[in-house]
């Protein structure tokens, strides 16, 4: 009785681990920071190796074509090379006023060394890139992916969420797009600033005011004084003179 039980147990424990992989192992992409329309960001792949006897060895990302980003970086990782695709565009892009005909259309990362690299089961990795400018009429990038494994296995990230569904067994990673920051590009605090730098112009007029009419009566309290100063030496010395003469006639 002990045996079947703990069996069961463990059949069930199995059944349940199975059941959950798919909704914690799978790739996805996470924003470092915000991901806002109309901006920048910097993005994460995270892939998780869900195999106990091989190494996750190459992940492609295929960018959307719905919605191509005229702006894509990739980080450097170390042990990892990267190769960067890029496609011509139906319709140019416009990049801070340039026209740009091509966008990044696929990423793949392979390990240098594929038996002794890439990444060994119960660890993941992660994969930044730079992208924008993000689109303004979306609320979500969807990024297909596939992870290759040492042992040639394939595991396609590309199914998408239905509306209403459970979430399927391979999702691809997508990407949530917050509410766009006031102008889109910061205008916002530009227009702040502006008018912080005009009260602080309209303030240091001020004080320029101030102080000239400070300076101006202190000129004028200035020369009173020595107009003041020389009438008084005048009367002095005109007091000097009626003395000296006083003494004289008095001889």
């Amino acid at each position: 009785m002990k045996a079947s039980r703990i069996a069961a147990v463990a059949a069930a424990g199995a059944s349940v681990l199975l059941l959950s992989s798919p909704s914690f192992a799978h790739v996805s992409v996470q924003p470092e920071g915000a991901a806002a329309k109309g901006g920048y960001a910097t993005v994460a792949f995270k892939v998780p190796n869900e195999r106990d006897n091989a190494s996750t060895t190459k992940l492609e990302v295929n960018f959307p074509a719905d919605h191509p980003l005229a702006s894509v970086m990739p980080q450097p990782v170390q042990g990892w090379d990267v190769k960067v695709t890029r496609s011509k565009l139906d319709k140019p892009l416009d990049l801070h006023g340039r026209q740009v005909d091509e966008a990044v259309t696929k990423i793949v990362w392979t390990a240098e060394d594929k038996k002794k690299g890439g990444i060994s089961p119960g660890f993941f990795q992660k994969f930044p890139v730079s992208v924008g400018p993000l689109p303004e009429d979306a609320d979500e990038l969807v990024f297909k992916a596939l992870q290759t494994y040492s042992n040639g296995e394939v595991v396609r990230w590309i199914e998408l969420q239905e509306e209403g569904q459970e979430e399927p067994d391979s999702p691809a990673p997508v990407l949530a797009l917050s509410a766009a920051a006031e102008d889109g590009h910061g205008h916002g605090d530009k227009k702040k600033n502006q008018a912080a730098s005009g009260s602080e112009a309209k303030a240091d007029r001020a004080g320029h005011s101030d102080d000239h009419t400070k300076h101006a009566a202190s000129h004028s309290t200035d020369t009173t004084a020595r107009v003041l100063g020389v009438v008084g030496i005048v009367v002095g010395v005109a007091g000097v003179a009626f003395g000296v003469l006083a003494r004289r006639r008095t001889a």
